[in-house]
Order: C-alpha cells, then sequence, then structure tokens
C-alpha cells in the first residue's frame, strides 16, 4: 500500500530498521551494546578507568543502530591479480587485506557512504600499529629499569613468566577452533602486556583485538584478586619472609649502554619486536639521559599529553572493532553461525586468557625457586609473581604479601627488576610469534 511507503522508509533508515529488520544484526549489536555498557560503568566504578570507559564507549557508538561510525565497504578481488599488482599491494597498510576463500581477496577500507570515524581511528592508529608503539614509548618514560640492572639474575624470572604465552597457545590451537594465528594472538594475553597483545593481534589475528585487549587489561585490573592465592599455596609463609641482599647501585650511563646492546641484539635476532623495543628504550633513555631540557620537555609530554592521546585513540579504535560492521568485513557467509561461531572464539579467547596468565604467575614463581636453591637462599620466591609485565601492580602483590608475614621485609625494589624485565621477555615473544607467522605461515 502506498501509505506504507514512509514508514518503511523511516525504519530503513533509522536505527529501528537496523535493530529489527535483521535479526541477527539486531542481536549482536544489542549484545555488543551491552558489553561496551558494562565496561563502561566498570570504568566509572574505578577499573581501569583510562582504559575501560574509552574502550565500553566506543563498543556503545559503534553497534548504535543507524550511525555505522565503524562500517567498512569491501572489494573482491582474484588473489593472483592482487599479488602481481605491486601498487595495489602498497595500501596493504591503510586497508584489511582479508582472505575468503584459496583464491580471492576482500580489500575494506572506511565505508565512503557514511561517516566512519570510528573505523578511520581503527586503521589510522590500531591497525597501523602507532598507537600501541606510542603507548609503549611512553611507558618507557615511566618504567624504572635500575631494579633489573642492579639485580640481573632474578630478572631471567621475567624470561620464565612467558610459559604461559607458550602453554596456551598450544591449548587454543589443539581445541581446533582456532588456527595457529590466532592461538598465538590468545597465547600472548598471559604476558599480561597491553600493547604487546594489540600489537601481536593486530600483525597476525586483527578479528580477535577486541576481546583479546578486554582479556588482558581485565586480567591485570584483576592482578590483587589473582595472585595473592597462588603465590600462598606456592610459597610457604617461613619462605614469604625472606630478606633479600641490598641491590648495587646502576648509573644512568649503565642503562643508555644496557638499551644500545638489547636493541641491537633485537634487531638482529627477533626484529619484529624491534618497532617496542626501540619505543620503550627510547622513552627510557629521555628518563635517564640528564639532558635537563629534554627531561623538562619531552620527559613530560610523553608520559603525560602523549600517552594519554595514543591510549585514547587505541582504545577508541580498539573497542570499534567489537562490532556487526568490523566483524562483516570477516563473516562472508553473514550466517547467524558464523557470527555465532566468532562470540565462542571470543570468549573462549577471555578464559583462556585468564589460563595464560595464571599459568605465567606459576612459570615465574616455580623459576624463583630454582633461584632460591642456586643461590641458598637469598631468593625470596614471592617475587617470582613480579615476572608478568604488569608494571608495577604484580610486583607491589609480592611485597604486600611478603610484609604481610614480616613488615620488616622489603622485596618491592628487587621484584621491579623481573617486572620491567617481563616487558622486555613479552615484547621478544610477540616478535618471535609474528615474524613465524609472517616467514612461515604466510606465504
Amino acid at each position: 500500500m502506498a501509505w506504507m511507503d514512509p514508514l518503511q522508509i523511516f525504519l530503513q533508515q533509522s536505527g529501528i530498521g537496523a535493530l529489527f529488520g535483521n535479526p541477527i544484526e539486531g542481536a549482536i549489536r544489542l549484545l555488543f551494546m551491552a558489553w561496551g555498557f558494562v565496561l563502561f560503568v566498570l570504568g566509572l566504578r574505578r577499573v581501569e578507568p583510562l582504559l575501560l570507559m574509552p574502550l565500553g564507549i566506543a563498543m556503545v557508538l559503534a553497534n548504535a543502530p543507524g550511525l555505522h561510525l565503524a562500517s567498512f565497504s569491501c572489494s573482491y578481488v582474484p588473489k593472483k591479480l592482487f599479488e602481481s599488482m605491486h601498487v595495489a599491494q602498497g595500501f596493504a597498510g591503510a586497508a584489511n587485506i582479508i582472505p575468503i576463500n584459496a583464491t580471492h581477496l576482500a580489500i575494506c577500507t572506511p565505508d565512503p557512504h557514511s561517516t566512519p570515524i570510528l573505523a578511520w581511528i581503527y586503521q589510522l592508529f590500531v591497525k597501523t600499529e602507532i598507537g600501541p608503539i606510542l603507548i609503549f614509548f611512553g611507558i618507557g618514560t615511566l618504567s624504572d629499569f635500575r631494579p633489573m640492572l642492579s639485580y640481573p639474575v632474578a630478572s631471567i624470572i621475567g624470561a620464565a613468566a612467558q610459559l604461559g604465552i607458550i602453554v596456551v597457545s598450544v591449548i587454543a590451537f589443539s581445541t581446533g577452533l582456532f588456527n595457529l594465528e590466532e592461538a598465538m594472538a590468545v597465547g600472548v594475553v598471559g604476558g599480561a602486556d597491553g600493547p604487546t597483545t594489540i600489537y601481536t593481534a593486530i600483525n597476525i589475528a586483527p578479528h580477535l583485538v577486541g576481546p583479546l585487549t578486554i582479556a588482558v587489561y581485565s586480567y591485570i585490573a584483576l592482578i590483587p584478586v589473582i595472585q595473592p592465592p597462588i603465590a600462598r599455596v606456592l610459597v610457604p609463609r617461613k619462605y614469604r619472609a625472606i630478606k633479600m641482599p641490598p641491590p648495587r647501585e646502576v648509573k644512568a650511563r649503565d642503562i643508555i649502554l644496557f638499551w644500545i646492546v638489547t636493541c641491537l641484539a633485537v634487531a638482529f635476532l627477533v626484529p619484529h619486536a624491534l618497532p617496542l623495543i626501540i619505543a620503550l628504550a627510547l622513552g627510557n633513555i629521555i628518563k635517564e639521559c640528564g639532558i635537563t631540557e629534554v627531561v623538562m620537555r619531552y620527559g613530560k609530554t610523553v608520559p603525560e599529553a602523549l600517552l594519554d592521546i595514543a591510549t585514547i585513540l587505541t582504545m577508541l579504535g580498539v573497542g570499534s572493532t567489537l562490532s556487526y560492521d568490523f566483524l562483516s568485513q570477516f563473516v562472508v557467509s553473514k550466517s547467524a553461525e558464523a557470527y555465532l561461531a566468532f562470540l565462542c572464539k571470543a570468549f573462549l579467547a577471555l578464559g583462556l586468557g585468564l589460563v595464560a596468565f595464571v599459568i605465567s604467575t606459576i612459570g615465574g614463581i616455580g623459576f624463583a625457586w630454582i633461584l632460591y636453591l642456586a643461590t641458598k637462599g637469598k631468593i625470596n620466591p614471592l617475587i617470582g609473581c613480579a615476572g608478568v609485565s604488569a608494571v608495577p601492580i604484580s610486583a607491589r602483590v609480592a611485597q604486600r604479601e611478603a610484609a604481610r608475614v614480616d613488615p620488616s621485609v622489603y622485596i618491592l625494589y628487587h621484584a621491579l627488576g623481573p617486572n620491567v624485565a617481563g616487558v622486555i621477555g613479552t615484547a621478544i615473544v610477540a616478535g618471535t610469534y609474528i615474524g613465524f607467522v609472517k616467514s612461515v605461515l604466510t606465504p
């Protein structure tokens, strides 16, 4: 009937039509909007507010019916044709190149027919890796690597605490629900390092960057809840009161020399980890260089304004990936089964991330026990908690558990050594994974 035409047009152009016109789309949008609202409320309740509030806002806005702030437009081309066009391959950093099947690729860019603000933020700050690298830059200016260099033997714990990454990568792949690239990205959550998790997912499993980011930052926030019971079980009460010898003095030139050697070693051995390591090194050198103008200007801008801007834009971009419009690039069939399969992966990744984090904590404490035996009781095994990359939260957990037994015990400085070493260790493992995928798995 003619009188129904205006109503039909209104429903098609309004958010109501987007929610109820396609039941699959409507259900996914409502689910992600509810998820985003929960994250936003958690941020308001002071649970990682600087991260969860922009993440939740982006999820709500990206799924708001009718807005399409994270929409992409895709063109499908034969894989052989794309590979033969060197000019087209040069746009791989600006477009999402997605394998559809054995013969065709989808080339997706922010939809020019809508206002895809969040899609462009994702492309410019997350896909290009600028956001995670700038966050690492800021972290470098906030971090103190003197504890690591003053007591280097304990810093090896930072390497042992990467155990959860390896173990959960194997577990995820063995389930048959994740391919090898996805399993590796899920495992990196065990390092408890947000920027590294984002950096890894963007390179090898971009469709999972949203749930993996939520997982890693959620577990970082829950460290004071998760780690103490593990520490109490694995470290008997009397061993938690062990006092460690005073650390040696570390000068600024020692730190700068360390970074020069580390960057050269990573450049030759794990080049795919180099962007993160160089960003971390430059940030820390700004802090330690002793040049008044640099420390006052860059040393103030980088850890404050630059870090805040990079964090906000990165979280907005990551949040937009948990949306119907973004996922439509990867789900060719647009069927309920295909979207349900992704949601199953997303929630399973959250669970496996927790497993990875627990195993990493156990691995750090286990190696701390080995050092305790090797040094004849000079290492407090509690500092093994701090092997994960969450600086300085996990180091504070170690100190708090020791002080519960004996308030005179001070191991925070010693625990910060494995803590910052874990940041480097997680970046190196992530770089190894990315290099393997790009050089071995990618034809």
